[in-house]
């Protein structure tokens, strides 16, 4: 028999723990990964995200050719221009807010349901250590969301191909882009669209270290995360509104551009992983010293 110490942050009397005891083997990815898949509220996310290029698709049938507003040209005009199009266009749609809710509920609702389920406390008693616990979550949370981010372009592509057919992509002020150069533009736009989502990720991941209700710390992401695209709003903040991860959030609508510019998606890559590494490092260190007693 081993000893092992008492939790971080308190003094205790050593405690004899099995030998073949790894603490680096407990809760692994992949158990932790199947239990999430294994959710409903991971089916139904799945199934919502699967379905809205279908919707789309409906509604461009149903109300005709796209049209933007008078005297601008956007993506959305050239949607039914081919199955690259399409995509892109779900994708811009989509980013500002949909893609916002799954990327808060995989990582809002990670640590907090177990602690609303009251199963928090036996799976550090089991014992896994609490940075164990949390990078388990973390690592799963940051995938789902990546394939909830992937998910969508992918889908809107195979079914903007069936009916559109497969073609270079129509740039809105003009000209064309190929089928590769294409498919390469729309994989680093999916790349920085979660980049940019690591705020809310980390913000609701922190929010779910700090409560027992999971709908409060989904909530609460989504809410500061919408507070952040009205601000952005607000002209009169002037050069301060480049702190907000939401002005760069459309960044990579520069990539769908005859030149590829990539000093915008930069500054909003830095910004929004400067502002994910601090959220969970509080994260880490506020878990670290808390009782948890559910």
């Amino acid at each position: 028999m081993r000893t092992l110490t008492g939790r971080a942050g308190r003094a205790g009397p050593p405690r004899a723990v099995a030998e073949g005891y790894r603490a680096g083997r407990t809760l692994p990815v992949r158990v932790e990964l199947i239990r999430q898949l294994k959710r409903r509220r991971t089916l139904v996310m799945g199934g919502i995200l699967f379905a809205l290029p279908f919707v789309l698709l409906i509604a461009f049938a149903v109300g005709g050719e796209p049209e933007g507003r008078a005297g601008q040209v956007s993506l959305m005009d050239s949607a039914t221009a081919s199955g690259a199009n399409f995509a892109a266009v779900t994708l811009f749609a989509s980013a500002g807010f949909l893609l916002v809710v799954p990327v808060a509920l995989f990582c809002g609702d990670t640590v907090a349901s177990e602690a609303g389920w009251s199963s928090l406390r036996y799976l550090l008693a089991a014992p896994v250590p609490r940075a164990r616990l949390l990078l388990s979550k973390l690592a799963v949370g940051l995938g789902l969301s990546l394939a909830a981010i992937v998910l969508l372009p992918l889908v809107a592509l195979a079914v903007g191909t069936a009916a559109y057919g497969w073609g270079p992509l129509e740039l809105p002020t003009g000209g064309t882009l190929p089928t590769d150069t294409a498919a390469a533009r729309l994989a680093l736009t999916v790349a920085y669209v979660f980049v940019s989502q690591l705020v809310t990720a980390a913000l609701a991941f922190w929010l779910s270290t700090r409560t027992d209700a999971p709908l409060g710390a989904v909530g609460g992401a989504v809410g500061l995360t919408i507070i952040g695209n009205v601000l952005d709003e607000v002209t009169a903040l002037g050069d301060w509104r480049s702190f907000l991860p939401a002005h760069w959030q459309y960044a990579w609508l520069d990539a769908v551009q005859p030149q590829l510019d990539l000093t915008r998606m930069i500054q909003g890559t830095s910004l929004s992983v400067t502002y994910a590494l601090v959220l969970l490092a509080l994260a880490f260190r506020g878990f670290a010293r808390k009782d948890v007693v559910s």
